[in-house]
């Protein structure tokens, strides 16, 4: 499996139609037991890690699902490991304040077109 998404439940049904699988959830709790998963092998109902549980390379995420798994995503992004994670907007939008990957790409450079 290449690809994962986490998100509501209306995004998790339009990326399986271009063939991406993924698992919807509604709060704080149901993201990180998804995202434990999918980066550990980490299963909430056995409590433990299940030996070759598959795994993906690009976990795609909403931004209100990493605002839930807060300070867990931020050391998984510092850890070097995969699955890589890409945020992108849920069902209402951008987040208020959040950078574009454009706009921090051109913080970076420092270029402006």
């Amino acid at each position: 499996m290449d690809y994962f998404f986490i998100g509501d439940p209306e995004l998790v049904t339009a990326f399986r139609f271009v063939g991406i699988a993924g698992a919807p959830v509604r709060g704080a709790d149901d993201a990180r037991a998804v995202f434990r998963r999918m980066t550990e092998g980490f299963d909430e109902t056995a409590g433990a890690v299940i030996p070759g549980i598959e795994k993906c390379r690009v976990l795609v995420l909403t931004e209100e699902v990493a605002d839930w798994l807060g300070d867990i995503l931020i050391d998984w992004q510092l850890s070097d490991q995969y699955p890589l994670i890409v945020e992108v907007p849920g069902m209402m939008g951008r987040f208020p304040g959040r950078k574009t990957l454009v706009d921090s790409i051109r913080e970076a450079i420092g270029i402006h077109v």
